[in-house]
């Protein structure tokens, strides 16, 4: 009887947490696009042509019939052509066996490696803007972001806002170069100097590094894995959801000292059991026979992208942001009010798609509450046509 009053006082609800959480106006705007026949440049969706070789590769393994559980950390097969990868392009050297894990997307990779390295009340650092799902994965498990604001309009790191927001409960500094949703590539002085202040707080680095091939200009992409000190203390994430344009696939990696990946590999094991067998072996394919070439083409192939939309905004009156990495534009929409109707970014962002047919993310997504509200962040990476159909869309605004 007094269990049963207890169960009754205790009644129906959602957790603690549930209620604070909205669907993301990434995947609102999404829906908003799709239910008026849009052009949808609001998530990164990267739905370019997938390499011949990826496609085939994953089609010969159902055929082979690699339909089943994979070890939890991913086929041999995938991991050894991680590890070779990384080398050749980043300098990098992991253990296929030990240090690699593979992963559903960048995403389920940050889920494993928080769930492994942090307790409730912990507190990470992330620069702001900031990508919405590193947040609220911290939030689902009660572990307290910390936003460090970048400055101007070329997102510069100053190490002493870094350095003020540490406290005795900092854990970890969550670095995604080049960035979502503001294209920022993290120098190599700004890298350092990150390290510096890991190596003396004791902080891991958690680094995101899903756009690593996107780069333009003299942009370069530097892992903070390989500067000095810091290979036991960082977690690379990764994948080919953007390189080989297989967002839909998840296939994603961690690489970390052999210390902390049987842990992570038990979390995400948990959350996922294993990445899609077929695909991992398509994406291996792809890591084999496609080198420096394709990556190179991929960037210049989205630079012209690049530009394309950035003519487009400013003719459409909007001052966006030129990006030197990733395929995001953040474009501020100040002297437009008398066009965009709405108060707040995401009113604008509905007022845009509703006059061109275009659809983008508020930016207010990717700041703290009350700011970023001046901002849209758009896509670019679309099929030509796709693109410059919103291009056209987009100039109609003037």
């Amino acid at each position: 009887m007094v269990q049963a009053e207890v169960a009754k006082g205790r009644g129906l609800g959602l957790s603690e947490l549930a209620p604070r959480v909205a669907q993301s106006e990434i995947r609102a705007m999404s829906v908003e696009s799709d239910r008026v026949g849009g052009v949808n440049l609001a998530q990164g969706v990267c739905d370019t042509e997938v390499p011949q070789v990826v496609t085939e590769g994953a089609i010969a393994a159902i055929r082979d019939g690699h339909n089943i559980y994979t070890r939890l950390d991913g086929i041999q097969r995938l991991r050894r052509a991680i590890a070779g990868k990384v080398e050749s392009t980043l300098g990098l050297v992991a253990d296929p066996e030990r240090e690699i894990l593979v992963a559903s997307g960048a995403t389920g990779a940050f889920h494993a490696v928080a769930m492994a390295l942090f307790n409730p009340g912990d507190e990470v650092l992330l620069f702001e803007p900031f990508y919405g799902y590193h947040v609220g994965t911290l939030r689902s498990l009660r572990v307290t972001p910390v936003a460090v604001e970048l400055e101007g309009a070329e997102w510069k790191l100053d190490l002493d806002r870094v350095r003020a927001a540490i406290t005795p409960k900092t854990r970890a500094v969550v670095v995604n170069t080049p960035s979502n949703p503001a294209g920022k590539v993290f120098t190599r002085e700004e890298l350092e100097g990150l390290a510096e202040i890991a190596r003396e707080h004791d902080l891991f680095v958690l680094t995101d590094e899903i756009y690593e091939h996107f780069l333009y200009g003299d942009a370069k992409h530097i892992s903070p894995a390989t500067l000095h000190g810091m290979r036991e203390r960082t977690i690379v994430m990764s994948g080919f959801s953007k390189t080989f344009s297989v967002t839909g696939w998840r296939i994603g990696y961690v690489i970390a000292d052999a210390k902390w990946l049987p842990a992570i590999a038990y979390f995400h094991d948990l959350l996922y059991v294993c990445a899609p067998a077929p695909f991992q072996h398509g994406v291996a394919a792809g890591i084999e026979q496609l080198g420096p070439t394709f990556y190179a083409r991929l960037a210049l192939d989205h630079e012209a992208k690049r530009e394309m939309l950035v003519s487009a905004l400013r003719d459409a009156g909007l001052s966006p942001h030129v990006p030197d990495g990733a395929y995001y534009i953040l474009a501020s929409t100040k002297g437009l009010e008398s066009v965009l109707s709405g108060e707040t970014a995401a009113q604008r962002a509905r007022s845009l798609l509703a006059k061109t047919g275009v659809a983008a993310v508020a930016g207010s997504a990717f700041f703290r509450a009350g700011k970023g509200e001046d901002l849209l962040r758009f896509c670019f990476a679309k099929k030509d046509e796709d693109l410059a159909e919103a291009c056209k869309r987009l100039r109609s605004l003037r």
